[in-house]
Parts: structure tokens; C-alpha cells; sequence
């Protein structure tokens, strides 16, 4: 975890910078001692929103499979995508 003074994001934003991007880890900021703000590399911030976006498909899945809501099973897709691949070819 890196921890920096807010005076050293106004006086070395190119470090703060540098160092978000070379690390992909988050910079917290604090100001009189305190926490006030995050730092983060755009790459790094967007693999968060990735990952979020992916964890929250899998929590509606697994939600859809909890409440009953009909699955298909590994064989029927596999099925379905062979008919569909096979549909193309013959186009």
C-alpha cells in the first residue's frame, strides 16, 4: 500500500503518477494526516471496472440460478453453437 501527502501530489504529481502506473496499485492520499482521496492509474481503474462488471454477471447468474429460473446444461450449449457453426459454414 503506498501512502502519500497531499503536498507531494502538488508538488510530484509525475512520481505519484509514475508510481500508480508502474505498480497498478492504488496511491491513497492523505491531507494533515488524514485520508482524503484515492490516486489511480487509468489501466489500473479500468481492470477494476472489468472485474466489478464480470463479478456482478456472475452474481446475476447465480442469483438467477437460485431462484429457479430455467439453466441450460454444458451439452445443450455445446449442441446449439456446433448447429449455429455449422449453420454459417453452410452460408
Amino acid at each position: 500500500m503506498h501512502i502519500r501527502p497531499s503536498s507531494e501530489l502538488r508538488n510530484n504529481y509525475i512520481g505519484i503518477s509514475e508510481l500508480a502506473r508502474t505498480t497498478g496499485e492504488p496511491i491513497f492520499i492523505t491531507n494533515k494526516g488524514e485520508g482524503d482521496g484515492v490516486f489511480i492509474s487509468v489501466d489500473a481503474w479500468e481492470a477494476r471496472e472489468k472485474m466489478f462488471r464480470h463479478r456482478d454477471m456472475v452474481y446475476a447468474a447465480e442469483l438467477s440460478r437460485l431462484s429457479g429460473e430455467p439453466a441450460v446444461t454444458q451439452e445443450a450449449l455445446d449442441k446449439r453453437i456446433e448447429e449455429l457453426f455449422h449453420a454459417c459454414e453452410e452460408e
